[in-house]
């Protein structure tokens, strides 16, 4: 009997059920490395994911799915939300997954390409990716001019405030979107900052429609972004594209302007992504 399964898979028979239950009961090593594995995998692709769905999603037994899930808590891979007792992905998993990406030799091609697309707008630009429930730069290319606002390539900024994070959540399912502002942090950084789970929804639907993120003092004072979403091939945002500059250089119509280089920049980093 075959014990390689597929985590993708959401509909469970009971033939896989079966198998499941004497993968249990042999113990083999190889198998339980590949259910561990299998487990972070649809954590990490859910970003957030409760025990049943753990067990549903890879035709584990209840038992078994809470054993594992323990076991990867304990040794840091995956973390348990205080309140729901929901799944997520740990440091460890977090770490590795960057270190991944940071290693891949594709990464100064990516970043050649963000050089030329800042040389192009002549502002800073951003590679992110979504780490739980915060926004990572993944790579970075500050602008040549003096005024501007530096973080380091690996800086966290947050879902609900800037043009990246807001993509993201716009750009999920409604139920993946419902469970993240459920329990995202409404963090009130400026006057400006979008605080109320309501206006955040109105905005992520206009920025669906719009195929552009942006935010105004939303998470500093004087600070504009604009973001544009990379999508894998099944349509969901694995990355964005962005921009931030100084209020003093850049308003609205300015960071509107060049979304069109921001989209061409994306086409082009898409596959050396996923």
């Amino acid at each position: 009997m075959s014990t390689r399964k597929s985590v993708t898979s959401e509909k469970n028979t009971a033939a896989k059920s079966s198998a499941a239950a004497s993968e249990d009961v042999a113990s083999e090593p190889l198998s339980v490395s590949e259910r561990a594995l299998s487990v972070l995998d649809f954590v990490a692709s859910s970003g957030r994911a409760g025990l049943m769905d753990v067990a549903g999603a890879l035709g584990l037994p209840k038992a078994t799915a809470s054993r594992m899930c323990s076991n990867l808590e304990a040794q840091h891979w995956l973390t348990r939300d205080v309140n729901d007792r929901s799944f997520q992905p740990g440091p460890r998993l977090l770490k590795m997954a960057l270190a991944t990406l940071k290693t891949d030799p594709r990464r100064e091609l990516r970043h050649s390409i963000l050089s030329e697309l800042v040389k192009e707008i002549d502002e800073t630009c951003n590679l992110t990716v979504l780490e739980g429930l915060k926004v990572r730069y993944l790579d970075r290319v500050e602008t040549h001019w003096p005024l501007r606002t530096q973080f380091e390539a690996g800086s966290y900024v947050p879902l609900h405030a800037t043009a990246s994070g807001k993509m993201y959540i716009a750009m999920m399912s409604p139920q993946k979107r419902a469970t993240v502002l459920e329990h995202a942090n409404f963090t009130q950084f400026t006057p400006h900052t979008l605080t109320q789970r309501d206006e955040l929804e109105a905005a992520c639907e206009k920025i669906r429609a719009d195929g552009y993120s942006f935010e105004m003092d939303e998470f500093m004072l004087g600070l504009v972004g604009m973001a544009v979403p990379i999508l894998d091939d099944k349509g969901e945002c694995r990355a964005t594209m962005a921009l931030h500059a100084p209020t003093a250089r850049m308003k609205f119509d300015g960071a509107l302007a060049v979304v069109p280089a921001l989209k061409r920049a994306a086409e082009r980093v898409k596959p050396l992504l996923f």
